[in-house]
C-alpha cells in the first residue's frame, strides 16, 4: 500500500480484510489546469456575464486572496489578465489579503500582477479601516477601507471545513476576516468540532447579510484536488456560494461503516502551503472515526509555523489554564488548538512531521519518523482506515 505524504510516498502493508473502505463519490481527474479552469469561471459565471462586462476603465478592484490557494500565481494571472482586458489599469487593482496570511505566496506572483497594489489587512488600524452600515441586529460595521471603497470586488478563495464557520472561504473570506480587531475577537472564540451542515448557521448568515450591504462582489470558489491540484472553480455572485459548498461535499465528504482501531492520514502536496490548522483538520478528522483511545497516525512533511494559541498549547500542561489563557488571549488559531485538544484527547495520536521532537511531544502526540515505525504501529492489529488528504476530507459513520 503506497501513501502519499507530502511530495513523498510511505509504502506499508495491511491486509485488505483489515481495512475498512472510505465510502464517497467517484473521484474523477480534473477537466484542465488551474488556468484554464480560472478562464473558463470568469467567461462563464454562474447566472451572470462575464466579469468584464461588469467592469469599466475607471473601476478601482479589490481582490480579496485566499493566499494559501494552490497554484495561487496561476489562478492570479487569469484573473488579473481579465480585469486588464476590460480596460482597467494594474495601479487600479489591490490584491487584499487577511491578517493571517504570510508573504510566502508573494514569491509565486506573475510578472503581470507586479504593479498591482498589495495590501494585508490590519484590523487594528483605524485609519485602514471604513464604516459601512449596521447589520439588522445592530452591530456596527468596520471593515477594510480598501474594500469598502471598491468599485468591484472579486473574493478569490478555496472552499474547505473550518473549525470556525463549519464551510470557510467565500463570505467568510469578507466578514469576519476583513472587519476591525474589535469584531473579528468577537469571534475568536466560535468552535465548529463537529460535521457542518449545508444550511447557513448564525456567522454565515451575517457574513451573507454582510456581503449584501457591500454591493455585488464576485465569488471565484476553488474547490481543492488531490495534494496541490485543483479540481473545479466556479465563480459567481452570493447566490453561487451554496453551489460551492455543494461541489465541496461531492468532492470531500465521505463514511465509513464502522469505526476504525487505526486511522492513517496522510497531508499530500507541498509543506510550505500547510498551516497548523490543516493539521488540526487532519488530526480531528481520523480521530472523529477511530473507537474512544484508538490510533491515530498523521503523516506530513510540514512543520507548519506555530501561532500564538499553539505555543501556548505546547507550553501549558493544564487544561483549565490552558483555556483561560486562550479566553484571554484570543488568538486567531484559537478554534484549531480547540480541534488538536478534541483529537488528542479522543486517541493516541502518532505525528509524522519536520517538527523537533520535543515539538510533537509538546503538542501531546508521540513523534513517528519513518514507514517502518508506521508499519510496527499498524502490526498491532485491528481494523485500518486510509485517510488520504485527510486535512480535506470531512468522514462520518
Amino acid at each position: 500500500m503506497q501513501l502519499r505524504v507530502g511530495e513523498s510516498e510511505w509504502v506499508v502493508e495491511v491486509a485488505a480484510e483489515r481495512c475498512i473502505p472510505l465510502r464517497r463519490q467517484p473521484v474523477v481527474t480534473p477537466v484542465g489546469s488551474p488556468g484554464e479552469l480560472m478562464r473558463a469561471a470568469l467567461e462563464q459565471p454562474r447566472r451572470f456575464v462575464p466579469l468584464r462586462q461588469a467592469l469599466t476603465p475607471d473601476d478601482r478592484v479589490a481582490i480579496v486572496l485566499d493566499a494559501t490557494l494552490p497554484a495561487v500565481g496561476e489562478l492570479l494571472q487569469e484573473v488579473i489578465a481579465h480585469v486588464r482586458s476590460a480596460g482597467v489599469a494594474p495601479e487600479a487593482v489591490t490584491i487584499l489579503t487577511p491578517p493571517q496570511a504570510s508573504g510566502q505566496w508573494q514569491a509565486c506572483l506573475p510578472s503581470c500582477c507586479r504593479q498591482v497594489n498589495l495590501e494585508r489587512h490590519d484590523p487594528s488600524d483605524r485609519s485602514k479601516l471604513a464604516y459601512l452600515a449596521s447589520t439588522a441586529r445592530g452591530r456596527r460595521l468596520y471593515l477594510n477601507r480598501t474594500l469598502v471603497d471598491a468599485d468591484f470586488v472579486i473574493v478569490l478563495s478555496g472552499r474547505r471545513y473550518d473549525p470556525r464557520t463549519g464551510y470557510g472561504g467565500a463570505e467568510t473570506s469578507i466578514f469576519p476576516d476583513l472587519a476591525d480587531a474589535e469584531t473579528r475577537s468577537a469571534f475568536a472564540s466560535r468552535f465548529y468540532g463537529g460535521v457542518p451542515e449545508p444550511e447557513p448557521d448564525d456567522l454565515r448568515s451575517e457574513a451573507a447579510e454582510v456581503v449584501g450591504l457591500l454591493g455585488v462582489p464576485l465569488f471565484v470558489q476553488v474547490i481543492e484536488g488531490e495534494g496541490d491540484q485543483i479540481q473545479e472553480v466556479i465563480a459567481g455572485l452570493a447566490e453561487s456560494c451554496g453551489e460551492g459548498i455543494a461541489r465541496q461535499d461531492a468532492r470531500w465528504r465521505a463514511a465509513v461503516g464502522e469505526p476504525a482501531d487505526t486511522a492513517i492520514a496522510t497531508i499530500s502536496g507541498t509543506a510550505e502551503r500547510l498551516r497548523f490548522v490543516d493539521l488540526a483538520l487532519a488530526a480531528a478528522t481520523a480521530a472523529r472515526i477511530v473507537r474512544p483511545g484508538g490510533r491515530v497516525a498523521l503523516l506530513t512533511q510540514a512543520a507548519p509555523e506555530l501561532g500564538a494559541g499553539a505555543q501556548l498549547l505546547c507550553a501549558l500542561e493544564q487544561p483549565q489554564e490552558l483555556r483561560q489563557r486562550l479566553e484571554q488571549l484570543r488568538p486567531d488559531d484559537w478554534s484549531a488548538c480547540r480541534l488538536w485538544l478534541q483529537a488528542v484527547q479522543r486517541c493516541s495520536l502518532f505525528l509524522a512531521s519536520r517538527y523537533p521532537d520535543s515539538v510533537v511531544e509538546q503538542l501531546r502526540a508521540t513523534p513517528l519518523h519513518s514507514p517502518q515505525q508506521l508499519q510496527r504501529l499498524l502490526d498491532a492489529g485491528g481494523k485500518v482506515t486510509i485517510l488520504p488528504d485527510a486535512h480535506k476530507l470531512m468522514v462520518t459513520y
